[in-house]
Parts: structure tokens; sequence; C-alpha cells
């Protein structure tokens, strides 16, 4: 127990992170980041602590235990210190340059990340877990309290110049890979990257490599642009996507009851999700199913729009006719709860005639498949196969199955559901925009395109209040974020989409306006845009070049400028075009495939002319893209720091009855242990293996006595054996997370 009085809260009992909340009870006048601590700090003249982690940091929650929460170190932190908390989650810009300086003065990194920075917000001291009171070599965290404290007073200078070298190196670490060019990339890339991109295809599920499989976008989008020529790859690319696409609509990836895909497929077929629905997914696939639907005539796709788009009017639209940003994957703690069913759960609700009827059309004919006992429902065939063989017409088929489904949807709906985060974001609103106008158009919906326009009118009144500056995000009535690259580019592309299903000026207009704003706050002259906008608190500034989960905001922002380019008649437009992708040309050939919207962007930007009054609207040399986005680039390396310390043997025995014994050995470096199954406490990260697998049976951890906590936890050292069966065929996943005396990498999931 906390000796400090736990009625008394500080600032961040403000706040919405779980990891703020957790310090709320301190006795440490903790502050959020921001300009209140910054001019305090200056004010004051005194060094900002700051202390970076997340929610289920192990070392974070016994610092926050041993250090935070005793009274005497708090009163030294609050009288010599101006303490800052930040959630990695929440800014991974900020965490992304305090985790730099802590490689380069550590030459190690992990959380909790302790930083002690100047004024000037530059660090000149570094750390991750410091005990409270010095042991085993180890400072403690009062000395260095004390030490860092004497020299800001009496050793400034000293200080400063430490301050001024680490800001050399981290411009060095952070900004020294661009290299200028003065012509954009060739057009040609893209083929390069549909090449790599078709060496990994799955030819029997679609998607790309093995478990897990997740959507992006960037692939599907690169495939849809290619499926329209008659030669080169656009056969095989068409093929591709329309196997993708109709693989993921019949999985469970997509929610057969209620419409709307989940985050991610667990497994190589799309059957086992994970549950969490995120906007932005959903906005993206309406828009490349209402586009197969266009480009193929496929009933399918067209249903899995309008159900989609179903749910997005139920359950995400606010009353302002915004929409929300997610719905979580789990209740109560139990993941996929809402959703999934057991045997006996369809019986009661469907009867043992619908039963039988629905049971081969929704994948529940077979024995439970997810977490030994309960279904993710899904179409094993696809419809119109089953409505031919049936020797029926689709429609009948179809009008059977809605009856069923509809009794599950009212059934399942009677559950307790996940929370839905209410946020309201513009870059993925922008998504949904673009989605829904999409669709509407090529579907002759009128209601879908009202859908995308209600929304679009509630970003442009609330969040450009006053036809100010973009904001980011906003909720209860609140917007106060500035809006980053990824805001203006998606928003905007969803303005350039009602237009084209419109025809009203108004949203050319819009898109415009926006698209200017852009340019003047994150333009960088040589080319390219930057994530943020010129900010006292931000150190370094970064673009945005790699595909992820959403395509990279500098493809889709030159896009967006080939576009306006088209319908406005104004060279400028493309001019600007040029430039910023003349800003990643080698980067870009060098590695299409890791850029794959920027090279659909550079075969788009030739295809529709390129003469010498744009090559005229140069006016900077172009300069290429970080080979590698800032904040990924550090967790990546730690993530491989990760896997470097532990070591995985799978042993695999004889099948029966479709499924084989395995013994999974994870050998486990010296010093280090991993947390053991199940976690000591609810936030800490088990070992946990998953995939087709059942009867997995972990071994009982050893209790961890921290030479600086009292509190034992129970991990696995050493070498550590783990048995269950995994289905043939099927693949094996290990997620674990390596911690040691003081600090905690990020966790690791290996598949096997």
């Amino acid at each position: 127990m906390s000796a400090h009085d736990s009625s008394r809260t500080n600032r961040l009992a403000g706040e919405s992170s779980p990891y703020l909340l957790l310090h709320k009870h301190n006795p440490v006048d903790w502050y959020p980041w921001g300009e209140e601590a910054i001019e305090r700090a200056r004010r004051e003249d005194k060094p900002i602590f700051l202390s970076v982690g997340y929610s289920t940091c192990y070392w974070c929650h016994v610092m926050e235990r041993e250090s935070f929460s005793n009274p005497a170190i708090a009163e030294l932190m609050n009288r010599e210190f101006v303490n800052v908390k930040l959630d990695r989650e929440e800014r991974p810009d900020l965490d992304e340059i305090y985790m730099t300086a802590t490689q380069i003065l550590t030459e190690q990194g992990g959380w909790p990340n302790s930083v002690f920075l100047t004024t000037s917000l530059t660090p000149f001291y570094a750390g991750t877990y410091f005990p409270p009171e010095s042991r085993y070599g180890r400072p403690g965290f009062r000395q260095v309290l004390e030490d860092l404290s004497t020299a800001w007073k009496t050793r400034r200078e000293d200080v400063e110049e430490q301050a001024a070298e680490m800001a050399r190196a981290m411009a060095h670490y952070l900004e020294g890979r661009s290299h200028p060019s003065p012509e954009p990339p060739a057009g040609a890339v893209a083929l390069r990257a549909f090449e790599s991109l078709a060496r990994r295809f799955d030819p029997q599920w679609g998607g790309f490599g093995n478990a897990p499989k997740f959507p992006t976008p960037s692939n599907l989008y690169l495939l849809l642009e290619l499926a329209g020529e008659k030669k080169e790859a656009g056969p095989e690319a068409g093929q591709m996507l329309a196997a993708t696409l109709d693989q993921m609509a019949r999985g469970g990836i997509y929610d057969q009851l209620g419409g709307g895909f989940h985050r991610y497929a667990t497994d190589r077929e799309w059957k086992i999700p994970h549950f969490e629905k995120m906007l932005y997914d959903n906005g993206f696939l309406l828009e490349l199913y209402a586009r197969e639907h266009a480009r193929t005539g496929d009933s399918q796709a067209a249903r899995i729009v309008r159900e989609t788009a179903g749910w997005l009017a139920r359950e995400m639209t606010s009353p302002e006719g915004a929409f929300w940003s997610a719905i979580d994957a789990e209740t109560h703690g139990h993941e996929g709860a809402y959703y999934v069913w057991t045997r006996e759960e369809l019986l009661e609700v469907l009867g043992e005639e619908d039963f039988t009827f629905l049971a081969p059309l929704l994948g529940f004919d077979g024995p439970p498949f997810f977490e030994g006992s309960d279904y993710v429902l899904h179409l094993p065939e696809r419809l119109d196969a089953v409505a031919r063989r049936r020797r029926m017409p689709l429609e009948d088929l179809m009008r059977e199955l809605d009856a069923g489904r509809s009794r599950l949807f009212e059934a399942r709906a009677r559950r307790e559901r996940p929370a839905t985060d209410d946020k309201i974001l513009t870059d993925w609103n922008g998504t949904a925009i673009t989605g829904l106008a999409v669709a509407g158009k090529l579907l002759n919906e009128p209601g879908l395109v009202q859908q995308a326009a209600r929304a679009a009118d509630f970003i442009l009144g609330t969040l450009r209040p006053g036809g100010g500056p973009l904001l980011h995000a906003w909720r209860q009535g609140q917007g106060k974020i500035a809006a980053y690259l990824a805001d203006y580019v998606f928003f905007a592309r969803g303005l350039l989409a009602l237009h084209d299903a419109t025809g009203e000026a108004r949203w050319l207009s819009a898109a415009s306006e926006i698209t200017s704003e852009q340019l003047r706050r994150l333009r960088d002259p040589q080319g390219g845009f930057f994530t943020a906008g010129t900010s006292p608190d931000i150190l370094f500034r970064s673009k945005d070049v790699f595909d992820g989960a959403m395509p990279a905001a500098n493809a889709v922002a030159v896009l967006n400028l080939i576009d306006l380019g088209r319908r406005t008649g104004d060279l400028g437009w493309r001019g600007e075009a040029r430039v910023a992708l003349s800003a990643f040309t080698e980067l870009v050939q060098n590695h299409p495939d890791g850029v794959r919207m920027l090279a659909l962007a550079a075969r788009r930007y030739h295809e529709t002319g390129a003469g010498p009054e744009e090559a005229n609207a140069e006016y900077g040399a172009a300069r290429a893209a970080r080979e590698r986005g800032a904040s990924a680039g550090t967790v990546a390396m730690l993530e491989h720091e990760g896997e470097k310390l532990v070591r995985p043997r799978l042993d695999l025995g004889d099948g029966v009855d479709g499924w084989r014994p395995f013994r999974l050995i994870l050998e486990i470096a010296p010093g280090w242990h991993l947390q053991a199954n199940p976690a000591s406490e609810a936030y800490l990260v088990a070992t946990e293996v998953a995939g087709e697998v059942r009867n997995v049976r972990y071994p009982e951890g050893e209790r961890f006595e921290s030479r600086y906590s009292k509190e034992a936890i129970s991990v696995y050292s050493g070498r550590v054996e783990i048995t269950g069966e995994v289905a043939v065929g099927g693949r094996i996943r290990v997620k674990y997370q390596a911690c040691d005396e003081g600090r905690c990498l990020p966790p690791v999931e290996r598949a096997l």
C-alpha cells in the first residue's frame, strides 16, 4: 500500500489515458505534457523531469509504487523539478524523440523512460527504471535527483553543453537520411511494387503472407489501380484483388450479422479476427468493395457495402452526424465475447430445423474452433455458388439466410455491448466520408452520399471553428489538437469524393481551402509534408511516407494534389504534386514495396501528363524522405532486441483427427525473464501461445523477487516448455514481453 493520501489527486486526474490516471493519486505534482508545465519550468528556471511509459509496462508500475508514491522522493521532485508524465501511446512523436535520447546516452532503451530536459526541452540525462535508493551498482532515483539538481545549479554550462551535443546526435539520427532528387520517381515503380506484392500473395485464401492478416488498404489500392489495365499486370492484379476481397467478405473478419470489418484476422483463412472494429478500416473497405462491384458486377461486394454502411449508421454515428472512432474487442476482458456463439446458444435461438439449415452456410457445422468452445460466424462458400448447387435463385437463398441472421442479430443485441470510443477524429472521418460518397455514387444509393455529407458538414462546421485552422479531434463539445497531415489529406480526399458524387461546387471549394491550409502549415519547401506543424514543444519534425494500417499521408497528399489539378485545370496543384513526389524519389525507386501508395502516386502523376509547365512549377530542390518513420524505427529496434533475447524451438508430433501435439521450448537469455501465464497482475503481458491451437498448457511460473520491489511476481526464466495441440496445417504464434531488473521491452509476437 502507498503511504500517501489516496484521496488526494493531482492534475492527471483530468486526463483520459489509463497510464496517466494510474498516477493521479501520487504526491508528485505531475503535469501532463503541455504549455503550462513548460512555461513554469522556464519561469522558475527548473529542469523538467519527463517520465514516459504505458499501461502494460511492469517496471513503470514498479517505479510508480516505489518512487512516485514515496512522499519524501515526491517532495524532492516537486521542489527541484517540473515533473511531466507522458503516455507514449498518446504521443508517439514525443516518445520517439526522447527514446532516441535514452538510446544515445545509455546504448539501450525501454520503458519506463526517464529523461531530464533543459527548459528548451533538450535532454541532458536519461535512463529507464531507477530504484528509489542506490543498490547493486544502479544509482537510486533519490541520488539521481539530488545530483542533477546540484549540476543544474552549479555547473549549468556543462549541462547546456551536454544538451547541445545531444541535440546534434538526435538530429543526425532522426533527420540525417534524406537525399534530394530533381525528378519524381518513374511511373514503372508501381509495377515493381506489385511484383513484390505478388510474391507474397496467398492464392488459396487471398491476402498476403501468413497469419496474422490485415486488410492493408495500400496493397488493395495498388491492385485496384493496376486491375484496370488489360495488359502488363492488370489481369493478375484483378484476380488477386477479387480473391482477397472475396475471402475477407466471407471470413470471420467480417461481422456476418451486423456488418463492418474487424481489425485483422489472426489466422491465414480470415476466420478468427481480433474483434476490435476501427472506423478507418471500414471507410477504406467501403470504397474498395464499391469499386470492386463497379469493376466486376459482384453482388457480394455490393451487399458488403450496404451492410457496412448500415453498421456505420446504426452503431458509429454521433447525434451530430459525424462518426465515432472504434468499438472495443473485449467485453469484461473476454475477447470477442459479444460476437462468438456456442452450439447451445445457436440451437436456442434458431431451433433444430433452422440450425441444420444455417450451419453449413454460416460455418458452425463442424467442431467449435474459437477457444475450444465457440464459433465465429463465416461463410465457408460463396452464397451464389451455394444457390447454384441447390438449384435455387440466389434471392430465395438470401431470404432464408437473412431470416436466420435477423434472429441471431436480435439475440446478440441483448448481450452486453463492448465499449465504443466516441472520439471524433478528422482523418478517420475522412476515410468514412470517402467510402460512403464513392459507394453512394457507384451503387446509386443517395442515402449513403447524404451520410457522408452530414459528417463532412460537421467537420467543416465544428472542427474548423469560425472557418479557422482545422482540428484533429473532438469529444464532449471540445476540440483542441491542431490537425496533423493525415487530417488534411484524408478529409480533403472525402471532400473530393463528395464533389465527384454530387457535382456540388462547395465540396471542391472546401477541398481546395483545406489543402491550401495544409500547404501553408505543413509543406517542406524542399518537398513533401511534415506530419505536424511547427511547435515549441517538438524538437524535430518527421514525414509520414510508409504505408501501415492507413496509407502514407504524404502519398495521399500527392494524389489529392493531382486530383485537384485535374478538376480545376490549375497547373499550380500539379506543380505542388511534382515537388512533393520528387522528395521521395530515391526511397520509392529503391524500396517500392515499402511505399506502395507513393509508387501508385508516381504512376498516376505520369499517366495524367507531366509537361514542361509542371517542371517549371518546381520551386525547390526535392529531398528524399527518411528511410524509416521515426516512431516505427525506435519501436522496431527495441522489438528486434526483444526477439534476440528469446530463442524458440517448436517440436511437432504426428497428426490425429486433424490435430498434432506440439512442444514449444523458449530459451530465455540470462538476466531476463518473461511474465508467466497467468500473469501476476492484469496490466502485465502474459506469455501466450495463440493460433489454431487447443489444450495449451503453461508451466507454473517462478517467483521473481526484485531487488527493488517487495512484491514478487510470477515469471519464466532460463528454459520454458509449453505444450498443446495445433491443427494440422495450422500456424502457432507466441507473444511475450522481455524484462530485466530495470526495464521492459515492447511486447513481441512471433509466428512459428
